[in-house]
């Protein structure tokens, strides 16, 4: 009988610590987004994630050498302005944006990276909606979550906007419009290089 109450009391204490983990997690994501909004210009939160879509079609020669492992950190990025944008291939919205993502990224091939971050989803199916929608850029993937909670999402898609020292100067949740997609570019090349 005692060791069943110590292991209902193991397993309380432990869900009680997962939800006081996520209750943290979540809180640094929300003053994140805050931050943003409030014009503050935070560090976008670092990542290192396996490569999903190795496409470069519009990236600049010098960041190509980063996905040499398979991997690629944000760290690596760092000098380029960045759209990241975060998405999932049973997102609605997500297939509404992505022929504005694509022909943004090849009007800006070379000059602006775009990135996709794809979350809360299978690989074959997160592989099938690239080629279908023609991702001229690389997407990495988060099986974990830990990105999703590091930037305060609250559904996909969304985007932010990082400039080249890595900051992030402007955010669009949800499915983004050419008016913020330019907006978010401009504060994004509008910061200083590296």
């Amino acid at each position: 009988m005692a060791a069943l109450r110590y292991c209902a009391s193991a397993l309380v204490l432990g869900l009680l610590a997962l939800l006081v983990y996520a209750t943290l997690a979540a809180g640094r994501g929300r003053s994140l987004v805050e931050q943003i909004a409030q014009g503050k210009k935070p560090p976008a939160p670092a990542f290192a994630l396996g490569v999903l879509w190795p496409h470069t079609e519009t990236w600049p020669k010098d960041a190509v050498a980063a996905l040499g492992d398979g991997k690629l950190s944000l760290s690596e990025l760092r000098g380029h302005p960045l759209v990241l944008n975060f998405w999932a291939s049973w997102c609605v919205a997500c297939k509404e944006e992505a022929p504005l993502l694509h022909a943004a990224a090849r009007a800006r091939a070379g000059n602006v990276l775009f990135l996709g971050l794809d979350i809360q989803d299978l690989s074959g199916d997160a592989r099938d909606f690239a080629r279908k929608y023609r991702m001229n850029y690389v997407s990495v993937r988060d099986g974990g979550g830990g990105t999703y909670s590091a930037y305060g999402l609250t559904g996909v898609p969304e985007t932010y906007y990082i400039d080249a020292r890595g900051r992030i100067v402007a955010h669009s949740p949800g499915e983004v419009s050419r008016s913020d997609l330019e907006q978010g570019i401009a504060a994004a090349t509008s910061g200083g290089r590296r």
